[in-house]
């Protein structure tokens, strides 16, 4: 479980890393345990935080949501507790969600992934 999961990293950014260099935008963000790699979840269109699960095999992630502490584990598709992981621990509140604002297309709702 050592190498699953890495209190002292802090996350990747504010926001889904790829999303942020691709211009894209997400609906929840999700943050692995184990490097700090902030992607976006399946309801976002690019799946990102599923996509570095595949590409690099980090099975767990929490919710990068403020107020949100759950973890989950891709393997076993389980939520449960983990440790507290390094600051911050979720984007900033100001953020929106879905986001970043700036970037949402009119009809986001018809292009959300799930």
């Amino acid at each position: 479980m050592s190498n699953e999961i890495d209190p002292t990293v802090p996350p990747s950014g504010d926001g889904c890393q790829e999303c942020t260099e691709q211009g894209g935008w997400w609906v929840h963000l999700r943050r692995c345990a184990a490097c700090g790699h902030v992607g976006c979840c399946d309801s976002s269109p690019g799946r990102h935080g599923t996509m570095h699960f595949r590409r690099t095999g980090h099975p767990i992630v929490q919710s990068f949501e403020p107020g949100e502490e759950w973890f989950y584990d891709f393997r076993t598709e389980a939520v449960g507790r983990g440790p507290e992981l390094a600051p911050p621990t979720s984007h900033p509140e100001s953020q929106s969600v879905p986001g970043p604002a700036d970037r949402l297309p009119p009809d986001w709702t018809n292009r959300a992934g799930g």
